[in-house]
């Protein structure tokens, strides 16, 4: 998005180390689950479509966001 000249990013919900509880809405080309928060794709290895799971943010890129399950 532009605004004022200056190029801006859509900031992300994201954070790494915070954990979210999520539903696996589909699986990704390499078989991990994908789950949405505010609309931001985080990819959840070791999931499946359906699985509602508690998930730790390990890491965060520009368009989508990587995740592990967390086991209490």
């Amino acid at each position: 998005m532009r605004y004022g000249g200056e190029s801006r990013d859509i900031s992300s919900p994201l954070n790494v180390g915070d954990t979210h509880d999520v539903k696996i809405e589909d699986v990704g080309r390499e078989g991990d689950g994908i789950a949405r928060i505010e609309g931001f794709v985080v990819f959840v290895p070791s999931t499946k479509k359906g699985d509602s799971v508690k998930i730790r943010i390990t890491k965060v890129s520009r368009r989508v966001g990587f995740a592990e399950v967390v086991t209490e």
